[in-house]
């Protein structure tokens, strides 16, 4: 489930950028062809709000895409998605309160936000496209999951021979295989 939704998937800079730009166009090339399609369908006397679920579900569609990335950058750039987005959802809902409730410090009549979301959002997109990958040796996290085991280190090859001499001499002196009796 993790990697359906690019929380254990990477995703460096330039690939975020075109994603994000063909996403882009994927979604307003989605979204005239349904307004093309309702406004055909007005001549003939059809309502706008048929075009209410074509469009929730292409919004849908734009939110789990844009997520999915923001997750792959993230986890390339070496933070936790799992943590990083919620706290960004968070602000945004808190930054839109506070300049609800207290109006002076929002940015104005019909912007619902404050300089901080701005100046936050702002650094975080710049994060995203400008921040350079972290290292990929770093595994991702398992999440209780119990670490994998490391192979064995190699034998010096005195030990290996040691160990192969005495495995030998057992099985000639008969301690291999014989029964007692």
């Amino acid at each position: 489930m993790s990697y359906l939704f690019g929380f254990n998937a990477r995703i460096g800079r330039l690939h975020y950028f075109l994603s994000t730009i063909l996403l882009g166009v994927v979604i307003t090339v989605m979204t005239f062809a349904v307004a093309s399609t309702s406004l055909g369908g007005l001549a003939q006397g059809a309502s706008l709000s048929q075009m209410k679920g074509p469009l929730i579900g292409i919004v849908l569609m734009f939110a789990l895409a844009s997520f999915m990335l923001y997750s792959m950058r993230f986890r390339d750039i070496g933070w936790d998605p799992v943590c990083v987005i919620p706290l960004w959802i968070a602000l945004v809902v808190v930054d839109r309160v506070i300049a609800a409730k207290i109006p002076a410090v929002s940015l104005g009549h019909d912007h619902p936000g404050t300089i901080v979301g701005v100046l936050v959002n702002l650094g975080l997109v710049l994060a995203l496209l400008f921040w350079p990958s972290g290292a990929h040796e770093t595994e991702t996290p398992n999440f209780g999951a119990p670490p994998p085991r490391l192979p064995d280190a190699p034998l010096p090859r005195q030990e290996a021979a040691t160990q192969a001499a005495s495995r030998i001499a057992r099985v000639a002196g008969g301690e291999f295989g014989r029964r007692g009796g």
